[in-house]
């Protein structure tokens, strides 16, 4: 635990990460608020500390207190594709980033964590990607566009306003806390039933980072923020898998008769990433501990648990 912060707060705190993460920090000993646009539907105790909020809407601020050590800030629409067929999701993204941002400078509370993507590096020759290997020209989604501006917007507030910040880089985090229509979710709600499965990318190549391993990279940054401040990390497992693979590996896991339809790579995605975590082991101390195989087996075991699917 960091000393010198006590109180956090969470944007995005109903979401798969944000809820994992306050369940982190409320059992570490810190007070925590959340703030989401709706009620956290899988733990009571993050549920209860939530306040509703839509961040769109700067005006609602009012609901929460100031005295915030640190914002960690999660709050996004975070389907890339879903930003192409419709840009305002990505505007938003934009307008939440620049009120919570808003925020801490008009209450003075000077750390702050934000929560990228991989999609900043877009598509290029290389498979292997470390932290300063991005370009404005591989912007290739709204979504994309967004994360970068939104870090260069927390370096301006850095450089204007004092406000001291780290900037992690996600990578498909899955497991627990997640019925979203996001790949590794909508896999095994399709595969239950049986239903084809379309891959978008016979060749895609993407690093799957398991919950605990995202969250282990956010209390990392937390309890060393002091030391790391100013850094952008990648925090995923380091290791690739084609989504090809890993439906096969789903269906033989899961026992469906699902039939795997391959169509062409979609509009603004990646083709190929690996992290290159290299930095985050150096300066953080992080290391992933749950690859593919075992994540998607923690995955499924989460899923056969749940209400949803002991009811049926």
């Amino acid at each position: 635990m960091n000393k010198d912060i006590n109180k956090i707060l969470v944007t995005g705190s109903s979401g798969m990460i944000g809820t994992a993460l306050c369940k982190a920090l409320l059992q570490g000993g810190y007070e925590v608020i959340g703030v989401d646009i709706k009620h956290n539907q899988w733990r009571t105790d993050v549920d209860s500390v939530t306040v509703l909020c839509d961040l769109r809407n700067s005006s609602l601020f009012e609901k929460l207190t100031k005295d915030f050590d640190m914002v960690v800030h999660l709050a996004a629409n975070a389907r890339v594709f879903n930003t192409v067929i419709t840009p305002q999701l990505a505007k938003d993204n934009y307008d939440i980033s620049f009120n919570v941002l808003e925020f801490c400078r008009i209450n003075n509370i000077r750390r702050f964590i934000f929560s990228s993507s991989r999609e900043v590096y877009g598509n290029s020759d290389k498979v292997y990607l470390r932290e300063d290997e991005i370009a404005v020209s591989n912007s290739e989604s709204p979504y994309t566009a967004t994360k970068m501006g939104v870090e260069a917007l927390v370096s301006a507030y850095h450089y204007c306003y004092g406000i001291e910040f780290i900037v992690l880089r996600f990578s498909n985090v899955y497991g627990k806390y997640d019925d979203s229509d996001r790949l590794i979710p909508l896999i095994i709600e399709r595969m239950r039933k049986n239903e084809d499965i379309v891959i978008f990318g016979r060749e895609k190549l993407l690093d799957f980072t398991y919950i605990s391993d995202c969250i282990k990279g956010i209390t990392k940054s937390i309890n060393k923020f002091n030391n790391v401040r100013g850094n952008v990390f990648n925090i995923a497992s380091g290791k690739g898998i084609t989504i090809l693979e890993l439906a096969e590996t789903m269906r033989i896991t899961i026992g469906s008769s699902s039939k795997l339809i391959v169509q062409e790579i979609r509009t603004g995605e990646i083709m190929q990433f690996i992290a290159d975590i290299s930095k985050a082991r150096e300066l953080l101390n992080y290391e992933p501990e749950v690859f593919i195989n075992d994540g998607i087996a923690l995955t499924l075991d989460w899923y056969k648990n749940t209400s949803k699917w002991k009811n049926e």
